[in-house]
This record gives structure tokens, sequence and C-alpha cells, in this order.
């Protein structure tokens, strides 16, 4: 199918300042995002960025860049701005891919638009693959989620989900048939939605776990799920991570 990816990049980070623009083998990191995102079949890679600074580093490498409004409150919001000045709406398919990824599979990215296209009862689009490390599942820093028969979300959480009534031990990881799943922070969206996204009204579910994607579950959107075998590539939201990603890019 034919979609676009959009890349937020916000330059402003608590742990990592100006992390778009962190030099990562002579390129900034964003524009390390965007080019593992063209190596998958989107019909265009463009940045939404929030400094003028963004846009001329993607511009010195020749990647597309919108710049949008420095107040927007979550990166959904951003990328709704994005779509509007690239006039998509409706059915057209939009991938969220994280600015901070430049690891980022591209076959990951085509799954995710192509679950948009199998599932036409969903607006949105994620992944996750199988969990069973007993520390991260209870991490509350590793999102769970569950699904239905048909691979739909049913909810996301910090929590360790799922979980037995009558579990061996706590943090025991799932192995029965249906095991935990880690949630894969990309998102696929259809335009039309993404551009509502933000007037709907914030889920208390949203709030107490700190999941974005829950306001979509709450106002009885769908969210299709591809669960892949595989753990994504690294991010990097810590200097530790920005060392350890340039160390893999220094290998070749």
């Amino acid at each position: 199918m034919s979609y676009t990816v959009l890349i937020p990049a916000r330059l402003a980070s608590t742990r990592l300042p100006n992390k778009p623009l962190a030099d990562i083998g002579g390129v900034p990191m964003v524009v390390r995002v965007a080019q593992r995102a063209r190596l998958s079949q989107a019909s265009q890679v463009v940045v939404a960025a929030d400094d003028e600074r963004i846009v001329q580093a993607c511009q010195a490498h020749g990647v597309p860049c919108v710049l949008t409004r420095a107040d927007h409150p979550t990166g959904s919001d951003r990328l709704a701005e994005a779509c509007q000045l690239l006039n998509l709406d409706g059915q057209d398919a939009v991938v969220n891919v994280q600015g901070d990824e430049p690891l980022i599979d591209p076959a990951l990215i085509d799954a995710c638009a192509d679950q948009l296209t199998q599932r036409p009862d969903c607006v949105v689009s994620t992944a996750a693959h199988p969990l069973t490390e007993a520390d991260l599942f209870a991490n509350p820093n590793v999102v769970k989620v569950v699904t239905d028969a048909q691979g739909r979300a049913l909810y996301f959480s910090r929590a360790p989900i799922p979980w037995w009534r009558d579990a061996p031990a706590p943090g025991t990881p799932c192995t029965s048939v249906t095991p935990a799943l880690r949630h894969i922070g990309i998102y696929g969206y259809r335009a039309g939605f993404l551009r509502r996204f933000p007037t709907l009204s914030i889920s208390p579910l949203e709030t107490i776990e700190s999941l974005e994607q829950l306001r979509v579950l709450w106002h009885g959107e769908r969210i299709a799920v591809h669960v892949t075998p595989h753990a994504p590539g690294a991010g990097v939201d810590t200097p530790e991570d920005l060392e350890r990603v340039r160390a893999h890019f220094a290998k070749g």
C-alpha cells in the first residue's frame, strides 16, 4: 500500500538535550531515522519538527521536513498538524516512527502500514513482541498489551498483564499458550483519525497509565496489533543509549 512515514522531532529533552541533532557517525540522529525509514516501502518520509534547527539539519541531508508548532502537548498532536500541512486526510495511511529510533527495522514499518490495509475495522495499528523475562514483565517502564482473538488490542498497561490468579510467584513471566506481549512504540494511523485525535477528550486511563494510546480504546476505536518474533533495535533515551548506538554505527 502507499503510505507516509512521519517522524516527530522535538528539540527539548530532559534526559538528552537536543536529542534529534545528536551526532551519530557524522549524521544527526533524526536523519539516521529517516534514512532507515526510507528502506521501507513508504511513498514518502517526512520529519515533523518543532524547531528551525531541525529543519535545517534535515534539509542539509535531503530529508523532507515540515515545521510544526512548538507547543504541542503530544507527538500525536504534532503529527496531526503535519497531516494538515501535507494535505493528508481520510484513508491515507501514516506510520509514526519515533525520532529516537535510528535502528528501526524497515520491515516493521511496512508491517504496521499493512495492518491498516488488512484491518479496515481498525483506525490505528501498532506492534508487539513476546515477552518472557521476569524482570521486564514486572517493570513498569515496559509497556504490555493484551489482544483479542482477532489481534486487536484490549488493553495496554505498565502493570504485568495478563496475570494468573494462581501465579507461582510474583513477576513470573507468562509461558502459557498466550504469552505476554511487550508493546513496541510504533503506530500506523488513518490520517483522518489522526487529525481527529487531538479533539478527543483525554481518557482517565490514559492519565493513570501515562499511555496515550489508551485514549483510542477509551473512545471505542480499535487498534490492530502486529506481533513480531523479534525485539526492536535499541532506541535512544539516555547518553548511555546514544553511545551504544554510536558504537553500532561505527562498526558499520
